[in-house]
């Protein structure tokens, strides 16, 4: 028993960790303005596509702008504290390695599980909005789903006759998921080349909505402006409009930043890590920030925050354009769509890599590191993640699932704050390329802002 016990908080070694993945011999090439771009680039996706409808909707109001403020600051303070591990531990950038070899074994299978939520259920998030601009994009073209196929488990949906049916399943959902599993087992390597023309489709797109949303919001501004009276909706209860409900939208648009992390794994790669981690970080916060609000302030005054509460919020708000513009709504849901498959196929990647770790360390069972002798994929635990995922897009409904998927990346954030604190303790005297300013103070409002957001 006690040596059960003891194993929970048996650590690797920074050596050991070393010895594992390599010690790091990559090019110091990154300057400032590389690690912005970067970070842009990883965060710019699912979250301003899929949630933020919900937040104004169901919380927030108009005021989900400020909500995008809340989020992006306790990001930063937990972007900070990624950076100083990242440079204190010679990986990837894993939070799962970084609690292994701080608090050990047990913190460890915690943020596994963790992880589990911000990367696996957030691929069921994205998928269920890429479910949602394909049924408004087909319905376009004059190509119905039927609402029972596109809709989740129980969902009471209105059909063509003006009766009323549960639905079965979100079809569309769970078929993406499983098309991109076959990819995945099967192998796939995504070049550069490939990676910047998806992020250039999606800042593509998000820029577009800006100018012509904010293009119609100006010319029709006597009617687009009550949309926004009142900017903060009375308070109705718990966590539904009022400041309180600025709050719990932010938990739920915090959503829209995971990847930020991406720039504080790039520090092994950076020129001055001291100096361009924390404006990479920071700047890409801001500018995503920035756009975030953009996007926002177009959405609720384009069309009334209460008609957002749909996975497909920005859909909604170009048809509100008219039939003029419809060609123009067409091509930002298929920018949308070409975005969410990206990142569906990037969160499961990641998801199916933490599995895969963690079964070589003795944490999940062995199967899970077992790698296909042809295509060189961990493919039965593709296949795991795939079905659970798939599974979860078809029959939960999108808050709730979006809403696991915030208290999991939060809970994860609030970790990493704690194990920055922690290895500070333990090893005071370990490298540091980064070390986060003003000590103790900012790793302990980051983990007080995750856990208030949680709460």
């Amino acid at each position: 028993m006690a040596k059960g016990l003891g194993q929970l908080f048996a650590r690797k070694s920074v050596e050991q960790i070393q010895t594992e993945y390599g010690a790091s011999e990559l090019k110091k090439t990154l300057g400032a303005l590389n690690l912005v771009l970067l970070g842009i680039g990883c965060i710019i996706g699912a979250g301003i596509f899929v949630r933020t409808g919900s937040a104004a909707a169901l919380h927030a109001g108009p005021a989900v702008i400020l909500s995008f403020v809340i989020a992006g600051v306790i990001c930063a303070l937990a972007g900070l504290c990624y950076a100083e591990l990242a440079s204190a531990l010679p990986v990837s950038g894993s939070a799962y390695t970084y609690s292994y070899a701080t608090l050990g074994e047990g913190a460890a299978w915690l943020m596994g599980a963790l992880l589990l939520l911000e990367y696996g259920l957030a691929a069921s998030v994205v998928a269920v909005g890429w479910a949602g601009y394909v049924v408004s994009l087909l319905a376009d073209f004059g190509i119905v789903i039927p609402a029972t196929l596109s809709a989740p488990f129980g969902h009471a949906v209105t059909l063509a006759d003006g009766t009323t049916a549960a639905a079965v399943m979100n079809l569309p959902a769970a078929l993406v998921v499983l098309a991109l599993t076959v990819l995945l087992v099967v192998g796939i390597s995504e070049s550069a080349k490939f990676n910047n023309v998806i992020v250039a489709i999606k800042m593509t797109t998000i820029i577009a909505v800006i100018l012509i949303g904010g293009y119609y919001v100006l010319t029709h501004f006597a009617e687009s402006s009550q949309n926004w009276v009142p900017f903060i909706p009375e308070n109705e209860g718990p966590g539904k409009y009022g400041f309180d409900g600025v709050a719990r939208a932010a938990s739920i648009v915090f959503f829209a930043y995971i990847g930020f992390e991406a720039v504080s794994t790039a520090g092994q790669e950076a020129k001055n890590p001291k100096r361009d981690l924390p404006i990479g970080i920071i700047g890409s916060l801001v500018v995503c920030t920035v756009l975030y609000m953009l996007v926002s302030w177009v959405l609720t005054m384009m069309v009334n925050y209460k008609e957002l509460n749909v996975p497909d919020p920005v859909a909604v708000a170009v048809n509100a354009l008219g039939p003029e513009w419809g060609i123009f709504a067409k091509i930002v849901k298929v920018g949308a769509i070409t975005g969410l498959t990206s990142v569906i196929l990037v969160l499961m990647y990641g998801q199916t890599r933490i599995f895969y770790t963690m079964a070589r360390d003795g944490l999940l069972p062995k199967p899970f590191a077992k790698v296909h002798s042809k295509f060189k994929t961990p493919w039965i635990n593709t296949l795991v993640v795939g079905i659970l995922v798939a599974g979860a897009a078809a029959i939960f409904d999108i808050n709730t699932l979006g809403d696991l998927t915030s208290v999991g990346t939060l809970a994860a954030f609030a970790v990493v704050c704690l194990t920055v604190m922690f290895l500070r303790k333990t090893q005071p005297n370990l490298p540091r390329g980064f070390k986060v300013p003003l000590y103790p103070v900012l790793p302990i409002l980051g983990i007080v802002s995750c856990i208030w957001l949680i709460t």
